[in-house]
């Protein structure tokens, strides 16, 4: 197993592609902290791990928080001894036409993206460093790198994630450290069936299902190594420990 012994924190874990990223990492070898708001949903991600062999804790996390970052980050070196990876997975998605976003919008979706995942680097990091190992991979989006009439918000703040993965992985090379991010298309989700409902058919007058067909291509559901949880793996494991 290529992650057997090692520890692994997923943000956002408690459904959709980062539950499969921590049921991958679990394979894999990886014991797995769920870092997850919603504490049910976090819960049962987490009992999925222990039944694939591996040990699995559930922290109710809220990424906006730093005292909770804190905490997540604290918790699991004091429980396991060390954290090997960060997945920042955990992400919202809001669709607007420009007029219509508001400062609030703004805000929560800067604030979840983007400072969560800058501040949840940031409390492993010290664990991290001292341990002179580490590996970060950060959710981004295909969004981050073309414009989206709808998603403008959204794309700011997936820009701003692989922006920040370029500065991590230079500012921490040295301290044997690497970050990297996974940019994804449309993969089914709970978030792109709200972008269809939201963007599609309430701002663009689609049918249902128009706005997720004509774009990029479909994934595969979550269950197994897709599209969905294959880049994460790939950067997680061995092979990918030169580039950065």
């Amino acid at each position: 197993m290529e992650l057997q012994g090692q520890t692994a924190i997923v943000t956002g874990a408690g459904r959709n592609i980062g539950r499969a990223i921590a049921l991958e990492l679990a394979g894999m070898g990886a014991d797995v902290v769920v870092a997850e708001v919603d504490r049910a949903t976090g819960e049962r991600t987490a009992e999925e791990v222990r039944k694939r062999g591996r040990r699995a804790m559930a922290l109710q996390t809220d990424v906006t928080r730093l005292a909770d970052l804190q905490a997540m980050a604290d918790r699991t070196v004091a429980e396991w001894g060390r954290i090997d990876l960060l997945v920042n997975n955990a992400g919202i998605h809001k669709s607007a036409h420009t007029a219509d976003v508001t400062e609030a919008d703004w805000d929560r979706l800067l604030a979840v993206n983007a400072k969560g995942v800058f501040f949840a680097s940031q409390a492993v990091l010290r664990h991290m460093v001292a341990a002179k190992r580490g590996n970060i991979i950060s959710l981004a989006s295909m969004a981050g790198k073309m414009g989206l009439k709808t998603s403008l918000v959204y794309g700011i703040t997936k820009a701003a994630v692989i922006s920040m993965t370029r500065s991590l992985a230079l500012a921490h090379a040295a301290d044997g450290i690497r970050a990297n991010c996974v940019c994804p298309g449309i993969v089914e989700t709970d978030m792109i069936f709200q972008v269809d409902r939201e963007a599609g058919e309430g701002l663009m007058g689609l049918k249902s299902g128009e706005y997720v067909s004509s774009g990029w291509s479909r994934s595969r559901s979550a269950g197994s190594r897709s599209r969905r949880t294959w880049p994460t793996w790939w950067a997680s494991s061995p092979p990918a420990s030169r580039p950065t």
